[in-house]
């Protein structure tokens, strides 16, 4: 025990990391550079809005998108804007195209404001954009040219879903990665390659170069020359790096049996980037949630690690003309942050907040693995109890967190929400539970046909390993999730009751029946793949549905629900509410409005932070188990 720290129970740490200080943080989306310049273009957000910047040389950053709202508006996001020699093309909230030069001028829009678009990219000769466009639940490829006096095109479709549409140097062919339902994009994703005719706006042919019968396909990347196109593809329990010659069509998979290709939950995925000499591809590699940078050298087939320092989790690389990457990266320690690397010199172009918390307020989190029941090991993040100033005694009590997706993961990044906690006294264990990202595909499917009991399994097994090891008290427990991690949450509190002392839920599904009725395109086919397709599989929707089993909820919930979620309805949430209200279960319920899959706005984070810190000193810290017991009879 550190003398010089101030002996103070569990979860009753003054902490610096206050509701106030997270709901003002910046959310860091993209950066690229400008082709042909040493130009840099990012996106970023703050309460609920979305700002583009630009920033050459040494000047100061500018504006581009004035009063617009830049946001990839498919599916989950992402896909916000393309940065183009002259100015940037981004896909506005209101549903249209704009461009705004990096010159003066204010945002035009080259679109009508119909449907959603994202992924816009400029043809080489900057005259024309390509963009995936949806309408009534009809995905496209649209093409529009820069002057926004003609009408948009459509360029293909035919299938259910696009995505990452790529240009050759010289203009005569284009790439993109498509999928059609059943299939979400990680378990199967063709890669199309069309050749354009002279005018360059139409698709003469096309075909299939890479993908389907059960493997995806990720981010294709035509070479300086045109003449190879890189990508990632999954064939097998581990991915691979690909290289396709183009007047052979020959393959090589110089790079394999790694973790290479992210989920693509949003548009705008960028995990490699070729060297504008040709000569060699930077990439990145997921290791058990912890991300570094790869430099592939082509002549010789081998590959080295890029140093970045302290950093371990990085995303969307840009490399300029010059050969200076650019790419999102952060830390535990390290807010995320807009890094340039230009070999042995590192610059940071912009924060999403200043470091000004000292490291030993902020976690560590370090890799924890267990042996389930049935022979599996299952992995974890644990993040300790951690303060500059205050320690205790004995054994922490524990929020355990689910995460969403449920194809998703928890990794060694920048994580205010487990700092929230830790900074107080609390531990707090991201279970990365079978159906998670980055531990092969077998342990990714593991969980089709197996939602509900596995995810609940490895969450509930996870925490007895950690209380074995008096990493967590076991009478002081709380579990937390959002989304697909809020469904857990729920089930958790109906299967074993008694188990958690509070339970945190926000947008949580309750009913999957009610989700099938009226599902988001993106997932209108996930339930029947992670559950079974109805109506054969409706035991096991019956089973999992936290509504139809809520007399059985005895623990304190809180809720939180946006108010135009267009993923999980707001009936989703209020249903358990009035369950909770009829079973006079202790809880409490947020709707806030003008917030959808997720919480934006600076007032309504800030009041989730207070509102979850007093909710856990009611239930968790000052309450007794008799207590709880009196409260749940």
């Amino acid at each position: 025990m550190n003398p010089k720290k101030t002996i103070l129970p569990f979860g009753l740490w003054p902490s610096p990391l206050s509701p106030t200080l997270i709901s003002a943080a910046v959310r860091l989306n993209d950066v690229q550079w400008a082709p042909g310049r040493e130009l840099l273009v990012w996106s970023q957000s703050q309460g609920g809005r979305t700002s583009l910047w630009a920033r050459e040389g040494n000047d100061a950053p500018w504006n581009l998108s004035a009063d617009q709202n830049p946001a990839g508006g498919i599916g989950y996001g992402g896909g916000d804007f393309c940065a183009g020699p002259d100015g940037v093309a981004f896909a506005d909230r209101d549903g249209a195209l704009y461009y705004s030069p990096y010159t003066r001028g204010l945002p035009r829009a080259l679109t009508p404001r119909f449907g959603r678009c994202a992924s816009p990219v400029f043809t080489p000769d900057g005259q024309h954009i390509l963009y995936v466009h949806t309408y009534e639940n009809h995905d496209v490829l649209a093409i529009t040219d820069l002057n926004g006096k003609a009408w948009p095109r459509i360029f293909a479709q035919g299938a259910d879903f696009y995505m990452q549409p790529t240009f050759s140097p010289d203009g005569k062919t284009v790439a993109w990665v498509e999928w059609d339902h059943p299939n979400m994009p990680w378990d199967e994703a063709r890669l199309m390659l069309g050749i354009l005719d002279p005018s360059g706006e139409r698709l003469t042919e096309m075909q299939v170069l890479d993908g389907g019968d059960g493997v995806p396909t990720f981010q294709p990347a035509f070479s300086p020359d045109g003449q190879t196109l890189a990508y990632l593809a999954n064939r097998g329990e581990w991915d691979e790096l690909v290289l396709a010659d183009l007047p052979s069509l020959t393959k090589r998979m110089p790079v394999k049996g790694r973790f290479l290709l992210p989920p693509a939950w949003v548009q705008g995925q960028r995990t490699l980037a070729w060297h504008p000499d040709g000569r060699s591809i930077f990439f990145i590699i997921n290791f058990n949630g912890t991300l570094s940078l790869k430099k592939l050298e082509l002549s010789s087939g081998h590959f080295r690690t890029v140093q970045t320092g302290q950093f371990t989790h990085l995303s969307q690389i840009s490399v300029s003309a010059g050969g200076q990457l650019a790419l999102l990266a952060e830390s535990p320690q390290l807010a995320p942050r807009v890094i340039i690397l230009d070999g042995t010199h590192q610059l940071t172009a912009a924060r999403s907040r200043t470091d000004t918390l000292p490291a030993e307020d902020l976690p560590d989190p370090v890799d924890f693995s267990w042996q389930s029941s049935d022979g599996v090991r299952v992995h974890g993040l644990y993040f300790p109890p951690t303060s500059s100033r205050f320690t205790a005694e004995g054994i922490p009590p524990a929020v355990i967190y689910v995460h969403g997706g449920p194809t998703s993961q928890v990794f060694r990044d920048y994580n205010l929400d487990a700092a929230f906690f830790t900074s107080r006294g609390y531990a707090y264990f991201a279970v990365n539970y079978r159906g998670s990202s980055g531990y092969g595909r077998s342990y990714r499917q593991a969980l089709y046909r197996n939602w509900g009991s596995l995810d609940l399994q490895d969450t509930i097994e996870g925490t007895r390993a950690l209380i074995q090891q008096g990493l967590a008290d076991r009478s002081r427990l709380a579990i937390k999730g959002s989304s697909a991690g809020g469904f857990t949450v729920l089930n958790a509190l109906v299967h074993f009751p008694g188990f958690f002392r509070a339970a945190i839920c926000s947008y949580g599904i309750s009913n999957l029946f009610t989700m099938e009725a009226d599902p988001p395109k993106f997932e209108s086919h996930y339930n029947a793949s992670l559950l079974g397709p109805l109506p054969e599989a409706a035991p096991n929707y019956r089973e999992w549905s936290a509504i139809f089993h809520a007399a059985q909820i005895r623990d304190p919930l809180a809720i939180f629900q946006g108010s135009e979620d267009p993923v999980v309805p707001v009936e989703q949430a209020e249903s358990i509410v009035r369950a909770l209200q009829s079973n006079h279960v202790p809880h409490v319920y947020r709707l806030y409005e003008g917030e959808g899959h997720g919480f934006r706005k600076a007032e309504n984070l800030k009041d989730y932070y207070q509102t979850v810190e007093s909710f856990l000193k009611q239930y968790l810290i000052f309450s007794s188990p008799v207590e709880k017991e009196q409260h749940t009879q």
